[in-house]
């Protein structure tokens, strides 16, 4: 586990359509500075104000997290990219693009990730805060939830359940690394049953999907002539969804992430559950000691953390200028 903040060694670009809107996109990510978090820029609207990755920035959860600045300029489809800085420990960076939707690439964060490890990570003075859970925080719906349990590190179990005989119930877990996740969940691509398509674009969404950027589903099987990437691709795909969406919290999470037939809403609501419990969690910070790593308390309790935190958190940036790693 990281003790110190970090962000990538120089930019990085990245072209593709709009999975939704259809429209073609140019991304580029751009080192930040200390305690920044994840900044969105819109480049077509020089007018539009920086927007930080987060959760009281969100929109829209119809089919994939929207998240939008100030005067409201949408930034949609997100969660695939945040989930690969996530996932690969940036923790300060500054995303521009030139439309309103994030580009799908080949549906997964597969081709995030890997541009950034080529790139890699350049360490930051400044000390990385973590959001660790100390009791259940959960969200029910029907037969569907997600819930965030107290563990050491950082674990996703995602199960599923659908009326295919292709995928009928599919569970993923496991306990991820910047290494684990790059080699089992970024590859795992956004899926869809090829009925539903049509009517998405009857709607108005889906305009670009493809299988060129999608897993297609049909009576039959899997469209797509190379298949599946993975056995559980499916499950596997929801857990990116997950990671992206929690992302939105603003800081590292230190908790096991567990969810049953959960989409973007509901990891919205259990974001805002988190955020009106407090007591529930608390903020921390690692501190190496020559070979060993001690974890510490946070110098903030965990009422000063609600406080500064309000009825949402707010980002590193905000919540935590000026604040000591350690007492």
């Amino acid at each position: 586990m990281d003790s110190l903040q970090h962000t990538i060694k120089r930019p990085v670009s990245f072209a593709g359509i709009g999975l939704h809107s259809g429209k073609i996109a140019t991304l580029a990510i751009l080192p930040g500075e200390e305690n920044s978090g994840i900044r969105f820029v819109r480049s077509d609207l020089p007018e539009a104000p920086p927007t930080p990755a987060f959760m009281n920035r969100i929109v829209d959860t119809r089919l994939a997290t929207t998240i939008a600045t100030e005067d409201e300029a949408m930034i949609s489809t997100t969660e695939h990219l945040l989930a690969a800085l996530f996932g690969m420990g940036i923790d300060n960076a500054v995303v521009e693009l030139d439309g309103a939707e994030v580009p799908i690439m080949d549906g997964s964060a597969g081709p995030f990730v890997h541009v950034l490890k080529k790139v890699g990570r350049r360490q930051q003075n400044a000390c990385k805060w973590m959001l660790r859970v100390n009791k259940e925080i959960s969200y029910f719906e029907g037969d569907s939830f997600v819930k965030i349990l107290p563990y050491k590190g950082f674990k996703v179990t995602c199960e599923i359940e659908f009326n295919h005989h292709l995928i009928r119930k599919q569970v993923f877990s496991s306990e991820l690394t910047p290494q684990k996740f790059a080699q089992e969940v970024a590859g795992a691509r956004t899926f869809g049953f090829l009925d539903q398509v049509e009517k998405l674009r009857q709607s108005g969404l889906a305009l670009g999907g493809s299988l060129e950027n999608a897993v297609v589903i049909d009576d039959d099987g899997i469209v797509n002539a190379e298949g599946l990437r993975f056995v559980d691709e499916f499950a596997r795909h929801k857990a990116l969804d997950v990671i992206g969406d929690l992302a939105l919290l603003g800081f590292p999470l230190l908790g096991h992430i567990v969810t049953k037939k959960s989409g973007h809403t509901h990891h919205f609501s259990l974001m805002k559950q988190l955020a009106a419990q407090p007591e529930r969690w608390d903020l921390i910070a690692y501190e190496e000691e020559g070979e060993s790593r001690v974890l510490e308390k946070v110098v903030l309790s965990t009422k000063e953390a609600g406080d500064k935190l309000l009825s949402y958190l707010l980002p590193p940036s905000i919540a935590l200028a000026g604040q000591p790693c350690f007492a």
